[in-house]
């Protein structure tokens, strides 16, 4: 938990909290069945302050501009007044300004940015909602949950892959969910559990905000916009329904074979053991997201063989299974250091020609600065890179990321200037003075073995 800027007078104790939010939980556990229609009693200016002290204070600004340190001025006042719009009914959800950012395929992806003030009630309802659904959610789901992360979802899936011995690997890409996600069915998914009419219309209003882009205000009529706090909880609940509940209930018993789920948010892959089921499971699949406003990319979903290979006859040559993506890594197979084969996943290539011409773009803006300064952010980013990719077996893409780091910042420091040149000589000397930082895989298993052993 991110902890506040500054206590104000009023700033709640975070064990009455969550003594709140484990009373909804228990009652959700006990009664999966049942639909809710009281839970705004549990937003009072002790969970606002709560969502508050969650919430990053760099972030980008909204529509009005207001920063975290603006709000904090009169922060208690703050957040009774948007307590009483809440309650009220008077609160309007803010349009959220829409900017862009580059995907690995060169495309780019639209993010929602909400005020300052709509991210912390946006918390405030997530915080409540979470505590009901996070008694439903199933194991598979790994993305924007409590205690679950990416890396968790990678090893469920490598282990998963390496007990079976391989597999079938549909490999399911969702054409633009966050901006399709049909308001009606999300709807109906919600009635099933949460019917408050306080938190219901709020939900209401930010599904229906504008979007100002360009300094133009439209409506979408589908889609939560990706940036919004509530948009993960949302889109959880969405492919609970859609997806996890249905292969748990109705695809899974079907099944001749072995099969699991791995999901992270709208990322997911789908492991069968036997060929046929997997057939049948993509020729259905289409069908089943198609019921609810979903469309699949036609190119990005495919069937991949991922068997661990095997040498062909008489000691032949061995198959050469597919490899696959997800969450930014290839998974494969490869020797271990004992001679077995085992799953090892590198950094995806667009993940790893993205972040280098991010590198690039940022030596270019900021060649003339001083090179303590540049060697500062450059160590950061080095660091940040690692603290991602930085898992088992995946050491030497690790190694080419930083060695690519180094030629991009001599080229660029190379151009400072037409009368001082940098060559590779005076770099490396310069690297004696300015080291960066090595890149270590720092979610090794084997670091971490040696760490405790």
């Amino acid at each position: 938990m991110e902890p506040p800027e500054g206590k104000a007078e009023g700033t709640p104790s975070p064990p009455t909290v969550s003594t709140r939010l484990r009373r909804i939980a228990g009652m959700a556990r006990e009664a999966p069945e049942m639909a809710f229609t009281t839970l705004a009693h549990c937003i009072d200016v002790a969970l606002l302050h709560e969502a508050y002290a969650r919430r990053r204070k760099d972030g980008a600004t909204g529509v009005d501009g207001q920063t975290a340190e603006d709000y904090e001025v009169n922060l208690t006042a703050n957040l009774e007044s948007l307590l009483d719009r809440l309650k009220s009914g008077a609160y309007r959800a803010p349009p959220v300004r829409r900017v862009h950012i580059p995907k690995g395929d060169g495309r780019t992806r639209p993010i929602g940015i909400p005020t300052f003030e709509d991210k912390i009630l946006q918390k405030a309802v997530a915080m409540v909602l979470e505590a009901v659904y996070e008694q439903d959610f199933l194991g598979c789901s790994y993305g924007f949950r409590p205690g679950r992360s990416a890396h968790q979802a990678l090893e469920a899936l490598r282990e998963g892959l390496m007990s079976m011995g391989g597999g079938w690997v549909l490999e399911v890409d969702i054409k633009s969910f966050f901006d399709t996600l049909d308001h009606g069915h999300l709807r109906s998914i919600l009635d099933q559990r949460v019917r408050d009419g306080v938190l219901r219309r709020a939900i209401g209003k930010w599904l229906n905000a504008g979007v100002l882009e360009a300094g133009e205000l439209s409506q979408p009529d589908a889609g939560t916009p990706q940036g919004g706090v509530i948009s993960p909880l949302l889109a959880n609940v969405y492919l609970h329904t859609v997806l996890d509940r249905w292969f748990e209930d109705e695809v899974r018993p079907r099944m001749a074979g072995r099969v699991f789920l791995v999901r992270y948010a709208d990322d997911f892959v789908i492991v069968f053991e036997r060929e046929a089921d997997a057939r049948r499971v993509a020729d259905v699949l289409p069908k089943r997201f198609g019921k609810y406003g979903l469309t699949l990319h036609p190119e990005k979903t495919r069937l991949v063989p991922f068997q661990r290979p095997r040498h062909g006859p008489q000691g032949g040559t061995p198959t050469v299974p597919g490899t696959f993506d997800l969450l930014g890594f290839t998974h494969h197979w490869a020797r271990s250091r004992r001679g077995y084969w085992v799953v090892k996943r590198r950094t995806a290539r667009s993940r790893f020609t993205r972040a280098l011409d991010r590198i690039t773009e940022w030596c270019r803006a900021n060649r003339h600065r001083p090179i303590a300064e540049q060697q500062q952010t450059l160590g950061a980013k080095i660091r940040g890179h690692c603290g991602y990719y930085g898992i088992t077996g995946n050491s030497p893409m690790l190694g080419r990321f930083r060695h690519w780091v180094l030629r991009i910042w001599r080229k660029w420091l190379d151009r400072r200037s037409q009368k001082a040149s940098m060559p590779w000589d005076r770099f490396n000397r310069l690297l004696e003075r300015y080291p960066l930082p090595p890149a270590i895989a720092v979610h090794s298993t084997l670091r971490a073995a040696t760490a405790n052993p």
